[in-house]
């Protein structure tokens, strides 16, 4: 791979995938809603625009070796058409330019909450069926999205999604950071009864599986028009692994509890308050977050490491030693 565009890059998968381009002497760009100064001072070529901009995508996706997208809305909360826009309209608009201009390939940044219908998954694997029905917008676009990246006729444009889970690590946005803000303040409750088991994914190992991916896309293809679970060597006990890395910050660990037809029962009706006075408000709880903290999902890696070599090159310790030390220097 000499020349690589992604979309998103600004983002915390997108800069790590950006890092280990850069270490490997790949010339790199990236698509994003902002400027990002400090990518620019690092000779990477920034692209400002809005991905749902079908004739800016289309005029800016060319002259690539291949493009991960990663550019996508997150979220529990919000309104279809919003979710829509960024996560359907803009990887159609993508695989369009992709085609229009002769790039080969296309890695998808996908997600598990594609085959979670609110039941326990334990080593799941990819032959797990998309839901029927949906308790959030972002689950349901990026559905969507994933069956049009793995719909293409892989003649013409290979492709392949990754969905890797509870993405982690130094340089975290999100989850961390929330989890850490809500312990602080007490916010945190069990739910259900804090044995369910999850698959979570160090930064490092995401953008490796990325990589991994175009690169076989690029020679043998295996990889091409599937998509794949990744994670760490193994899963971990959600409140356990939460309650490990409170205790090495000094917060105190969770051990109120609550069950989870009463988280269900207490976001629904949050749903329903937020939705009719406060629409643009994130509610502390919903049906789909319930569920989540309270199943356990984790999945089998091993197609990924069968067709182009997924490991986890980063442990759970390794890992977690580098967010620690990430932490102290914030």
């Amino acid at each position: 791979m000499n020349r690589i565009l992604i979309t998103g890059g600004g983002g915390f998968v997108g800069q790590a995938l950006l890092h280990q381009l850069l270490k490997e002497n790949t010339e790199c760009a990236v698509l994003g809603r902002n400027r990002y100064p400090q990518l620019e001072s690092s000779n990477v070529t920034c692209y400002q625009g809005d991905i749902s901009d079908r004739a800016f995508v289309i005029r800016t996706v060319r002259d690539f070796d291949a493009v991960f997208h990663v550019a996508a809305l997150a979220g529990i909360w919000g309104e279809r058409k919003t979710f829509h826009d960024i996560n359907v309209v803009g990887t159609e608009n993508v695989i369009e330019a992709c085609i229009a201009n002769s790039i080969p390939v296309l890695v998808h940044t996908s997600t598990p909450s594609v085959v979670f219908a609110g039941d326990d998954i334990r080593y799941g694997d990819e032959t797990l069926p998309f839901p029927q029905r949906f308790l959030c917008n972002y689950a349901r676009t990026k559905v969507e999205a994933e069956q049009r990246v793995l719909s293409v006729d892989q003649s013409i444009l290979k492709t392949c999604a990754i969905r890797p889970h509870l993405i982690w690590g130094p340089g975290d946005p999100h989850l961390i950071p929330r989890l850490i803000d809500r312990g602080r303040k007490g916010k945190l409750k069990i739910v259900g009864d804090g044995q369910n088991m999850v698959d979570i994914s160090y930064i490092d190992n995401v953008a490796t599986a990325h990589i991994l991916a175009a690169k076989n896309l690029l020679t043998t293809a295996e990889s091409s028009g599937k998509a794949y679970f990744i994670g760490q060597e193994r899963p971990v006990k959600l409140w356990q692994w939460i309650n490990e890395l409170f205790a090495k910050l000094d917060i105190p660990p969770v051990r109120k509890k609550v069950s989870l037809p009463a988280a269900y029962f207490v976001g629904g009706i949050l749903e329903t308050i937020h939705k009719l006075l406060i629409p643009d408000k994130e509610p502390v709880m919903t049906r789909f977050l319930a569920q989540q903290l309270a199943k356990s999902h984790y999945f089998s890696h091993t197609m990924a490491q069968e067709d182009f070599g997924y490991t986890p090159v980063v442990s759970i310790e390794e890992g977690m030693d580098k967010l620690l030390y990430w932490l102290s220097k914030k």
